[in-house]
């Protein structure tokens, strides 16, 4: 049997353990061999791909992004996309695929399946830890650790100088990372996506941190909006990627300018960025990575096609990709309103 497997969408910590963990299992025990598609779906779709054995994957269990490169191709959006797929498979012999990514990648995985029986399994990636159906997505730890201590650094600058300092980390519809890292930072203000903030009760807790002679550090997602305005955007005349969303980026930098304009305090802004995705994962993804990835070519083994492997707990379950992809896990109203008691 010849299994194909592809990164698609952001790059994220970790790729690279699922990626040493499918070859080596499939290798060692099913003597299974493997082809690597190029950038997410556009290999499939053009045929780009890689020879992957035992000694392709030695050393990469460390190693940030991904070896086999990434995109946000959406085959779906091209001509004659399946055809084109199903053509590229059977001329390299690869009888199932492992899709690891996140909802765009895995949706994708999803209508393959059940609209064109393309045999499919999916492992889940995202910094956003926003996938349904599984406790955590390998990336999210990461992600979380390097905002934290990029909060605590900020937090020395921000006292030596008295100045409010904004940190806007990444979250497009879900604001994990910025609660996670937020409240492990000790910020004083945390704003996601899923709860609309006032600006004039952020100015409020901003005053009420100076008063008690500390700075304060704001922790918001760049998804995140004011109860009165809409998206803010850095540059809006960007376009929509494949799969339909526009860049975000920009509501850190209009906020600290609100908050100066309204407190009559300085305010700087550091923007995160891609650093929260890049670089070597945290020996908790690696674990999990490796976990996915294992229990992946497992569930080829068994023909367990149209499932992606999940964390429940300490166990690994398959859950149906549709399943995974109907929805995004957001942070609900009662989790964020338990922490609000910390701003201000």
């Amino acid at each position: 049997m010849r299994v194909g497997v592809l990164t698609g969408g952001g790059d994220c910590p970790g790729l690279n353990a699922v990626i040493r963990a499918v070859v080596r299992k499939g290798v060692q025990d099913h003597q299974y061999e493997f082809t690597g598609f190029r950038d997410g779906w556009r290999g499939p779709l053009t045929g780009a791909a890689v020879p992957l054995d035992i000694p392709a994957v030695r050393g990469i269990l460390p190693r940030g992004g991904t070896v086999l490169g990434s995109s946000r191709t959406n085959p779906f959006k091209e001509r004659d996309g399946v055809r084109r797929i199903r053509e590229n498979l059977a001329g390299l012999g690869v009888d199932a695929l492992v899709a690891i990514g996140g909802e765009d990648t895995l949706g994708v995985a999803a209508r393959l399946w059940e609209q064109h029986g393309i045999p499919c399994v999916g492992v889940p990636k995202t910094i956003d830890n926003d996938l349904s159906a599984t406790d955590y997505t390998f990336g999210f730890d990461t992600a979380v650790n390097i905002a934290t201590e990029a909060i605590d650094r900020l937090h020395t600058t921000a006292e030596s100088h008295m100045r409010v300092l904004v940190v806007e980390v990444m979250g497009r519809h879900a604001g994990w990372i910025a609660l996670h890292s937020g409240l492990a930072g000790g910020a004083n203000v945390i704003l996601i996506p899923e709860q609309r903030f006032d600006l004039d009760e952020v100015c409020g807790w901003v005053t009420s941190r100076f008063r008690a002679s500390y700075a304060p550090i704001v922790v918001v997602a760049e998804g995140a909006m004011p109860v009165d305005g809409e998206l803010v955007l850095k540059d809006a005349s960007g376009g929509l990627d494949a799969f339909g969303h526009v860049r975000l980026s920009g509501v850190g930098e209009w906020l600290a300018k609100e908050i100066e304009r309204r407190t009559g305090k300085e305010a700087r802004t550091t923007v995160l960025g891609h650093i929260q995705r890049g670089g070597t994962p945290s020996a908790f993804d690696r674990w999990l990575a490796t976990r996915f990835g294992l229990h992946a070519i497992a569930a080829v083994r068994e023909g367990a096609f149209g499932r992606m492997v999940a964390l429940r707990g300490t166990e690994i379950v398959r859950v149906p990709l549709s399943e995974a992809t109907a929805c995004l896990k957001t942070v609900s109203a009662e989790r964020y309103e338990e922490v609000k008691v910390l701003f201000g």
